[in-house]
């Protein structure tokens, strides 16, 4: 697939992407960062992969992974190690995986090389574009830099042993990507995966990921460092992040409510969008108060004023302003659609 027009990198997705990373050589160092369940569930697959003397590191995956605590743990046992600037870090895991050991290739010696190798639905969107990130106590993925990955290695057999609860959430950024590109590729995806059962049996979801793979990429191509249209892959994730951040509820929960909010925005009611996610079973948290959220939402990095900047459809993406008691007023009519209280 094709990437950038310098400084590029393959993305393989398929059966043989993994034979096509086992291949790969010339480096001094090999770091693999693996997700403990993930290495749990397919050994045998990667330790096929992993190059003799290699340093592993088998981690939690997680949201709870993405914290500087974590991070100089790790960078201090891989400088222990007496790495060269031709090692390269190895991210065998989910979105936090990827994020976090982007983040030390990014760091480390002030930069070396980095493999994504994605075992999960939402990693099809967080192992391309070359964001990396940790949260702090502030919020999400406030700690971070841009690192290009020298590769993308997607095997979907990895998808095989999700539990639903981990298709659920990934599969929020394929529909993300979906919206983005025309409400009629939304409504092709819904008649694809209309309820939880396709989902759980990943019906068509190699032709979803690369699409959704190929959408980000476009979106990439034109602004990199996301000083424009790359914003638009926000979409959802303003509110989304605030209420993952407040709840910690997966992601791709997060983000799904935060499309919900973001059609309230936009000037429509999201009842096609409530009745899919519901035949999805998508869990809805008991909201807190709004002033929980706005604190949250005015920290996001896209704000630029006193206002809080959201990516709309209308139809096509674009960014919008809104204050305290637009924002506040839109919240109150999602609770009343979506029927929940406000926690005790």
């Amino acid at each position: 697939m094709t990437t950038y027009a310098d400084n590029n990198y393959p993305i393989i997705v398929g059966d043989e992407a993994l034979s096509s990373l086992a291949a790969v050589s010339g480096y001094s160092h090999y770091i693999y960062i693996i997700d403990r369940a993930v290495m749990r569930h397919h050994r045998a697959m990667i330790d096929s992969l992993i190059h003799k003397h290699a340093l592993v590191y088998e981690v939690d995956g997680g949201e709870a992974l993405k914290t500087l605590t974590k991070y100089a743990a790790a960078i201090e046992d891989i400088l222990a190690a007496g790495i060269t600037r031709r090692a390269v870090v190895i991210a065998i895991g989910g979105g936090s995986v990827g994020d976090f050991a982007g983040f030390v290739a990014a760091t480390l010696l002030r930069g070396v090389d980095f493999i994504q190798v994605p075992t999960t639905i939402l990693a099809h969107d967080s192992s391309v574009g070359g964001k990396t990130g940790l949260n702090s106590a502030a919020g999400k993925n406030l700690i971070g830099a841009f690192k290009r990955p020298a590769g993308v290695y997607y095997d979907l057999t990895f998808l095989t042993s999700l539990p639903y609860d981990e298709k659920l959430s990934g599969f929020a950024e394929v529909i993300k990507h979906a919206m983005l590109e025309s409400e009629e590729r939304r409504r092709e995806l819904q008649r694809d995966i209309p309820s939880w059962n396709e989902l759980a049996a990943l019906n068509r979801m190699d032709y979803w990921v690369m699409s959704g793979i190929r959408q980000k990429l476009a979106i990439v191509l034109a602004d990199e460092l996301e000083h424009g249209a790359r914003r638009y892959l926000n979409l959802g994730h303003t509110f989304g992040h605030a209420v993952e951040f407040r709840h910690k509820i997966p992601h791709g929960y997060a983000v799904m409510i935060g499309l919900l909010y973001m059609e309230i925005l936009s000037g429509r009611t999201p009842h096609h969008l409530i009745d899919w996610f519901r035949a999805l079973q998508l869990p809805i948290p008991r909201f807190a108060d709004f002033q929980d959220y706005y604190e949250l939402m005015k920290k996001d990095k896209k704000n630029n004023d006193e206002n809080v900047q959201f990516v709309l459809l209308n139809p096509q993406p674009c960014m919008h302003s809104f204050g305290e008691d637009e924002l506040k007023e839109a919240f109150t009519q999602l609770q009343s659609l979506l029927g929940v209280e406000d926690e005790y």
